[in-house]
């Protein structure tokens, strides 16, 4: 990677969504540049996912699971993406998955793929690999991607900043086109701090979640919402930021990290009880129990907790386990991680706490991962396809993710294809013309002197995650929100003047895009009265 390089396209995240693309574009003979701010591409929430991914359960259709789907969002998911990642989404998981990239997915003793069932789903139909499906599902990608000669693979690489057409041209008379675009991305070398100018006909956002702006989390320390604020930054539309999305049950004990005790537990016949020993959920959802939806579960142990003053509830899979395979072979890693904390989940219940874990919201994109800005895309979590509405179902964030990537390559190569001259290579310079890439200049570094202050980073970074946790968490109030709104925005304008003023670096550029996403999800917030899913307001 060069300063002023140019692709065609540029994937920017390495977990399932930005993986995919990546793959199938380079199939396609087109050159791409991926890459990931984190050192090891592995380092993303995908690689964490336990659950499973959606496939097909027996005397299951598109219907059945647009039904459950559609329930799961409270009513704003959007109709035409379900009906498209119903349809659309087994044939990927078997053409891809299953078929091309042999994902080592747990089968049954007869050797059919072993289907389980989670939260609020109506059958089983998810397929997993023991309780580490994401790992499976991202290290088989990730092999395929590096014997990919198409693809270029940058790792340590923050992305600052997209080029587009408006903001950033140094010719006049560009400006006055009616459309904006964008033309790439200001990528920043973490080791080095060299920013480089990168072009690419289409730019692909895959950056994954928000979860680090939460004082507590299930997702990986990289997750910012970095896509969501460089798109908003550009003009792109934002859609359904309220509505973030708690797992009920993280692992309660600060040196496991709030580890993610998977829904596939509760699929397996696990309970949840308070510390009196009463077992709860048949009094919050008498319908679905123990697998009603995730936000309806979340709320029920937070009232759980309130009401008798403790610091987590219980999960009891010793007493209530249904699965074929003993617990170690079902759930070695969940296994392992209570076993660090002293807890026999084969014999003893698990302490748990909701935590953070998906952003239902982003960048609002269509059917073919397109936003409303020219040659940005958006798959993945980053992005509102509206498959989620207010909810997102289990075990559909990799299926939405591995949907959204393939068709979003699908959607470039027929757009590359149709812009080339005849007779030429679709791998050489495409769409974007040269006068266009040679108006739009260099970073302009914001400062020239290292205020990069650990202190200063961790306070601020602690005034986002404790505002975000106690005033747009679980639950909302007007009162909460308004007082989120008013610290956001004291503390973006003391963060632009320090970004401003220094040089700079990886840390720098993260606090700066988490308050903003901070910002941008309390004002939705504060902007939505109704109580709905993941966005509940108790006045």
């Amino acid at each position: 990677m060069r300063n002023r390089d140019h692709y065609p396209a540029l994937v920017i995240g390495t977990g399932i969504a930005g993986l995919t693309t990546a793959f199938a574009l380079a199939g396609a003979g087109i050159r791409v540049l991926l890459v990931t701010k984190a050192a090891d591409p592995k380092d993303c929430n995908t690689f964490w996912a336990q659950g499973g991914i959606i496939y097909e359960g027996e005397n299951d259709s598109p219907a059945h699971l647009i039904e459950d789907v559609l329930r799961a969002g409270a009513g704003i998911s959007n109709e035409e993406a379900v009906r498209f990642l119903a349809t659309e989404g087994p044939h990927v998981v078997k053409k891809l998955l299953l078929d091309e990239i042999h994902v080592p997915f747990s089968t049954t003793d007869e050797g059919e793929l072993d289907l389980t069932q989670e939260g609020a789903h109506s059958m089983p139909r998810i397929i997993h690999a023991g309780d580490a499906t994401g790992r499976a599902i991202e290290n088989s990608l990730l092999n395929r991607v590096k014997t990919e000669p198409n693809i270029t693979l940058a790792t340590e690489i923050t992305a600052i900043d997209l080029l587009t057409t408006h903001h950033n041209p140094t010719d006049i008379q560009v400006r006055y086109r009616l459309t904006n675009e964008c033309a790439g991305a200001y990528l920043l070398d973490n080791k080095s701090n060299e920013v480089y100018t990168i072009f690419a006909d289409f730019t692909i956002l895959a950056t994954g979640g928000l979860g680090q702006i939460y004082l507590h989390t299930t997702n990986t320390r990289n997750a910012i919402g970095d896509g969501v604020v460089m798109a908003k930054r550009a003009g792109a539309r934002i859609m359904n930021a309220e509505y973030v999305q708690f797992h009920p049950t993280a692992l309660a004990d600060k040196q496991a990290n709030h580890f993610l005790i998977s829904e596939a537990l509760r699929g397996e016949g696990a309970r949840l009880r308070n510390q009196k020993g009463e077992y709860f959920m048949e009094k919050y959802a008498p319908t679905f129990k123990d697998l009603a939806p995730r936000d309806v579960v979340a709320r029920a142990i937070v009232e759980e907790m309130t009401a008798s003053k403790d610091e987590f509830v219980y999960l009891d899979l010793a007493n209530f386990y249904k699965g074929h395979q003993p617990i170690a072979e079902r759930f070695p890693n969940i296994r392992r991680a209570c076993a660090e904390i002293g807890v026999d989940i084969e014999r003893e219940p698990i302490p748990v706490v909701p935590a953070a874990h998906y952003f239902c919201g982003g960048v609002l994109a269509n059917t073919s991962g397109e936003t409303t800005l020219a040659r940005l895309y958006a798959v993945g979590e980053t992005s509102c396809t509206g498959v989620h509405g207010a909810n997102r179902l289990a075990s559909t964030s990799l299926l939405e993710g591995l949907t959204w990537g393939f068709y979003a390559a699908k959607s470039i190569q027929e757009k590359l294809a149709s812009t080339a001259p005849p007779h030429s290579s679709r791998a050489g310079i495409g769409a974007l013309a040269r006068p266009l890439l040679k108006s739009i200049p260099d970073w302009r570094p914001p400062g020239h002197e290292n205020l990069e202050d650990p202190a200063l980073i961790l306070q601020d970074w602690t005034t986002i995650q404790n505002t975000k946790w106690n005033y747009v968490g679980i639950v909302r109030s007007y009162e909460r929100l308004k007082r989120s709104v008013a610290d956001m925005n004291a503390l973006g304008n003391r963060l632009t003047k320090y970004y401003h003023e220094s040089m700079i670096s990886k840390a720098i550029v993260e606090l700066f895009h988490g308050q903003q996403m901070a910002a941008i999800v309390a004002e939705s917030a504060l902007r939505n009265p109704q109580s709905r899913g993941a966005h509940f307001r108790k006045d």
